[in-house]
């Protein structure tokens, strides 16, 4: 991706458009927080690209509220090409196992996070320790449970909303994070086609497992209404596109953008948890084996490094050719 050309509109000292009443702002955000919460409330959760698209695009319209309406349509402009990959990357995901037609792993991951563990399935274990007696996606959540389908539920959000920070604030740094965000599911879907996997509780459905798993993503959020997210996501989502973990992947990918952006022991360990902690609810859910975890996160590193070493070899291609000596056609002056 390149930068785009639009740049944000000018500001007083108050990040308010010259001429604008500074009470503008708050007032639009307050509305749309308030429809945004009206339409989860009463239609579901945003998870789709295209609700994604809208509800990215009107928290800019309340942002530069007051500004004409060419400004407000430098979104759309900007961002299409991006939510074209996405939306390729979600319809395309759920049929990436039948396009060549390869076979479902079952077991391979089964094997390998037994060997990790010493004998044991860590989902399977996780779920005698925390889920209850009988483990049932039915049955009460516990507190820990509204807070791991709280962070499992961020993968959603969380990636887009940094790039719509950092291009109202600054857009050549968005471009830096959505690269890195966009070759990241487009290099999971490469994986999906050429080796489908099952997850533990497609698994333990289809009979892969000795151990009884289930389920248990959406059961934090029963209570609040909104439990069934993950099955709307089924509809047009892959059950077998599992290694890597895209959900541990980001959550990586997420914390080492932050890490080397953040001053601070303290932001630094906070974000370096994020992706832990979200590998621990996935494992715990019984949505991806450690495996697929650790896999999303070599994927995570191997993206950021390759983004590095990309971007730092435009940037000496950039100040050989603007050098003023002729030095990068080769010339010799003296």
């Amino acid at each position: 991706m390149t930068a785009p050309a639009t740049a944000p509109p000018s500001v007083t000292d108050h990040g308010v458009p010259p001429g604008q009443p500074r009470w503008w702002r708050p007032a639009a955000l307050t509305l749309y927080a308030a429809a945004l919460v009206a339409w989860v409330v009463t239609v579901g959760l945003p998870t789709d690209p295209f609700l994604m698209f809208v509800w990215l695009w009107a928290a800019t319209v309340a942002w530069y509220v007051g500004q004409p309406w060419r400004r407000q349509l430098d979104f759309a402009r900007d961002w299409w090409p991006a939510f074209a990959v996405l939306i390729v990357y979600m319809y395309s995901r759920g049929l990436s196992d039948e396009l060549i037609g390869m076979p479902v792993s079952y077991t391979m991951p089964v094997r390998v996070d037994e060997w990790l563990t010493g004998g044991t399935l860590p989902t399977a274990y996780l779920q005698d320790v925390l889920c209850g007696d009988p483990c049932l996606r039915s049955s009460d959540p516990r507190w820990y449970d509204v807070v791991l389908t709280t962070v499992y539920y961020t993968h959603f959000v969380v990636a887009l909303t940094l790039a719509l920070v950092l291009w109202v604030r600054d857009r050549a740094e968005w471009v830096v994070w959505l690269t890195r965000y966009l070759a990241m599911n487009v290099a999971g879907l490469v994986v999906y086609v050429l080796y489908p996997m099952a997850p533990p509780w497609l698994a333990a459905r289809d009979g892969y497992l000795a151990e009884e798993v289930v389920r248990l993503t959406g059961r934090g959020w029963r209570d609040l209404g909104l439990g069934g997210f993950h099955t709307a996501l089924a509809a047009v989502g892959n059950p077998v596109a599992a290694m890597p973990s895209l959900h541990g992947g980001i959550a990586m990918l997420v914390a080492l953008y932050a890490f080397t952006r953040l001053r601070g022991w303290w932001w630094r360990a906070l974000v370096l948890a994020y992706p832990a902690v979200m590998g621990f609810a996935l494992v715990y859910y019984a949505e991806h084996y450690v495996v697929d975890i650790a896999a999303g996160w070599a994927l995570a590193g191997a993206v950021t490094l390759a983004a590095v070493r990309w971007e730092r070899r435009r940037a000496g291609r950039s100040q050989t050719t603007a050098r003023p000596d002729g030095a990068a056609s080769g010339v010799r002056r003296g």
